[in-house]
């Protein structure tokens, strides 16, 4: 393992082959979340990974500005790839801030997989999704926002509290109030600048289906399918298929990733399991 140390941010560095994956997290989560994935792709590709800043361990309460997170995915990218471009493995805000980093710097992304947002808050995902469904999305997103201004024990509490009801299989010590700065800067409009995410590149869109609402649209999944070298694939969990069934999540990402390479590439490469 390699670590370096990329505008303030510790950035781990894992496996061999002659591409890299850069694997970005959402909330609650760390770089830890995709301690099983590394472990099954490393044979095959350079794996690269961090924790977004202010989900470390002991981070004050702060905002982070959607461009200072696109810049610091530049930043790393340039850093550990600086002559080919990357493939993007993004889950939760990862997605938001993974998909942005991807639309303005398209050169530098060969691939994508993400994994349960797609296109929300788009007029699709609105006109689709029920009204139930969007005041739930709503409910829980101004919770964590508020959680975040609150702050202190009450914001930490709350936040605990809505992770249990959630199902979050991030341990509970993990789960801190200085995380949940995404939803306060959407809520206050510091984040008006995002777009919805029509990829440029190869796309593979896996997604949960046992939860109360998508974080797509079935317009988006369509037009999705219709690309050619893309695809959206169902899994029968929650909002973390990577943690819930993590082989099978492995082997659609590594069958579809390594079907995607050059016959060069594929023929060094290791027979997939």
């Amino acid at each position: 393992m390699q670590v370096k140390t990329i505008n303030g941010t510790e950035v781990l560095i894992e496996g061999s082959g002659s591409e890299t994956i850069l694997l970005l997290h959402g909330w609650p989560d760390s770089r830890a979340l995709w301690e099983k994935q590394v472990e099954a792709f490393k044979p095959h590709f350079r794996c690269v990974r961090f924790t977004w800043p202010g989900f470390e361990p002991g981070a004050a309460s702060a905002e982070h500005s959607l461009d200072a997170l696109i810049g610091l995915c530049e930043a790393v990218v340039r850093e550990v790839s600086p002559d080919q471009p990357v493939i993007l493995l993004v889950h939760d805000w990862g997605c938001l801030f993974g998909y942005h980093f991807a639309m303005r710097h398209p050169e530098r992304v060969s691939r994508v997989v993400g994994v349960d947002i797609g296109d929300a808050g788009s007029r699709d995902f609105k006109k689709a999704t029920t009204i139930p469904a969007l005041l739930g999305i709503v409910g829980y997103q101004l919770w964590l926002a508020a959680a975040w201004r609150i702050g202190g024990g009450v914001g930490e509490n709350m936040s605990r509290w809505l992770s249990r009801q959630m199902g979050v299989p991030t341990p509970p010590e993990q789960i801190t109030v200085a995380k949940n700065y995404p939803y306060y800067s959407t809520w206050t409009g510091k984040y008006k600048a995002v777009k919805t995410f029509r990829p440029t590149c190869p796309m593979l869109f896996i997604y949960g289906t046992r939860k109360p609402f998508m974080f797509h649209s079935p317009q988006w999944e369509t037009w999705l399918n219709a690309r050619p070298g893309s695809k959206a694939v169902a899994m029968d969990t929650d909002h973390w298929p990577m943690l819930r069934r993590p082989d099978e999540f492995n082997t659609l990402v590594l069958r579809w990733l390594l079907s995607h390479q050059s016959n060069e590439v594929m023929n060094a490469s290791p027979a997939v399991p």
